[in-house]
């Protein structure tokens, strides 16, 4: 057996600690980027205070991105290979998106919704044959009242089909998105 020469040792190990920390380094840097992007996409709620769940779903999606491109980048410059993870992580991705189409469907058409605001709570709206009064607008569904019953509706069917939106006047204005 031989005996083990420290002096071709060390400098690899060197070299390893350096691509640890720098990795280390970096994935710090880009969690205070995350961290500041999101308390500035945060900080808009006082200039949109009625879209405030729609601003923290915003924060935190822009936040987990700067992350998970912060964790590819230190693992490449620790060395590690990381085209197949990346590669992974878009096919992961694609599965999923097909997957929940419908989900994700009605989670863009109720961002959408809260961010332009055809209605609003409290008006009374038609769509697609089912009416009633606008008690609710979240990220997946509006929650209509009818006398007796709540009708959901998928923010889907909101976003593609025409709405008669009964204004608090009386006058009726169509919309169609």
């Amino acid at each position: 057996m031989k005996p083990l020469d420290v002096s071709k040792l060390l400098p690899e190990v060197r070299l390893a600690l350096e691509r640890i920390g720098a990795g280390i380094g970096i994935l710090i840097l880009f969690w205070i980027a995350a961290k500041v992007v999101e308390f500035l996409v945060f900080r808009l709620r006082y200039r949109m205070p009625d879209n405030t769940g729609l601003l923290r779903l915003l924060a935190r999606t822009v936040s987990i991105g700067i992350l998970l491109l912060g964790v590819a980048t230190a693992l490449g410059t620790m060395g590690i290979n990381v085209s197949a993870l990346v590669a992974g992580l878009g096919l992961t991705g694609f599965a999923l998106g097909f997957a929940f189409r419908d989900v994700l469907s009605n989670l863009l058409a109720g961002i959408l919704l809260l961010l332009f605001r055809p209605f609003g709570l409290d008006d009374q709206i038609s769509v697609t044959g089912l009416d009633g009064r606008v008690v609710s607008i979240d990220l997946r569904y509006t929650i209509l009242q009818q006398d007796d019953k709540k009708i959901l509706i998928p923010n889907s069917n909101l976003f593609t089909n025409p709405i008669l939106v009964f204004a608090r006047k009386g006058e009726a204005q169509s919309a169609k998105h």
